[in-house]
């Protein structure tokens, strides 16, 4: 048996080596418009034809298509005496296509041209135990988010990846439990308001506030919400050097994993003096295993926050404590089995 192990592990080792060609053909699909194309055909089109369509070499495209039906991104259609035909999935098609409510496009660039770069710094990361933004881009990491948002441009695509991950996972964490009771809810470092969209359609009797920087405030608005959604505001403000105004419940979604202990039991206590009587916070992260054994997905974006921010992802357990260090006194924690799980702190 423990031969039969030792001949599976080399197999299991290049899998892991091979992971990063995996993600890179992922992302140079969705980058040529791979998907989008399909997806906009009416018919199923051979490797030739997209190439034309996407100003690229036939060869290149043939083995990129190939690539990405292996990966079970596209499908194949044989024809009797002419070239191999190429459709999408109903995977890519929901969720690789711009134009999908769903779709993860946005996700994917910003992983690609913006943390993979980060990636590439990972040994210095492990080494120096902080954020490689000025190796990988030449900025200050002094502010944290000054440094992501280094530009407009750049600010957008980080607003529109958080657009794209509460599009397909805000449900799974807003009904992890029942906010009915709490009608005044701040969403802390809100973004793009795509996780208020949410709360608000499943909780119609709630209105949602979105707390976030001037300057996201004014993207959010031009980009991504419209003055119809009127159960969903703004209020511009920095939550650690501004007062929090009174509300029933605050929402902090992948936001303490930015930053460190410290940070956070200042950022939530400032919490639980405007929070009313009753009242309490969501906080919604990827929560790693109380035994360290996982899961593989949080494990890896706790690599990331070293690489990026100056936090880490943490156990159910480290959020309990650091709330009741706030001043909470009942905390329910409920894993959803998905990427993100939630943690309600009630006052």
């Amino acid at each position: 048996m423990a031969a039969a192990k030792e001949e599976m592990y080399p197999k299991k080792i290049l899998e892991y080596m091979e992971g990063y060609l995996v993600s890179k053909t992922l992302f140079t699909a969705c980058e040529l418009g791979v998907f989008d194309l399909l997806q906009d055909s009416e018919i199923p089109l051979a490797a030739a034809d997209v190439a034309r369509a996407l100003n690229s070499s036939e060869d290149g495209m043939n083995r990129l298509l190939s690539a990405c039906t292996g990966l079970d991104l596209l499908t194949t259609q044989n024809t009797a005496d002419g070239p191999v035909l190429y459709s999408n999935t109903e995977m890519s098609s929901v969720f690789l296509t711009k134009s999908s409510p769903r779709s993860l496009y946005h996700s994917i660039d910003y992983n690609s041209n913006t943390m993979y770069l980060c990636w590439h710094y990972l040994p210095h990361a492990v080494r120096e135990g902080k954020t490689q933004y000025e190796k990988a881009f030449g900025v200050s990491s002094k502010d944290l988010f000054e440094a992501v948002y280094r530009s407009d441009e750049e600010m957008v695509k980080f607003m529109w990846l958080m657009n794209s991950i509460w599009n397909v996972c805000g449900r799974d964490v807003i009904s992890a439990f029942d906010l009915s009771p709490f009608r005044s809810i701040y969403d802390l470092g809100g973004c793009s308001g795509a996780l208020a969209r949410q709360c608000v359609k499943l909780y119609p009797d709630c209105t949602v506030t979105i707390f976030d920087l001037p300057k996201v405030v004014q993207m959010s608005r031009e980009h991504f919400l419209s003055p119809e959604e009127d159960r969903i505001s703004f209020h511009e403000g920095d939550f650690f050097k501004d007062s929090l105004p009174e509300a029933d419940l605050y929402v902090l979604a992948r936001i303490l994993h930015d930053w460190t202990d410290e940070r956070n039991v200042e950022l939530l206590s400032k919490i639980h003096q405007s929070c009313r009587p009753g009242g309490g916070v969501l906080v919604v992260e990827a929560l790693l295993s109380e035994d360290n054994s996982g899961p593989l997905t949080a494990q890896l974006y706790s690599l990331n926050m070293l690489v990026q921010t100056e936090g880490r992802e943490r156990k159910g357990s480290e959020y309990a404590a650091l709330l009741t260090r706030a001043g909470f006194t009942t905390v329910h924690i409920h894993n959803t089995g998905k990427i993100y799980d939630a943690v309600l702190g009630l006052k």
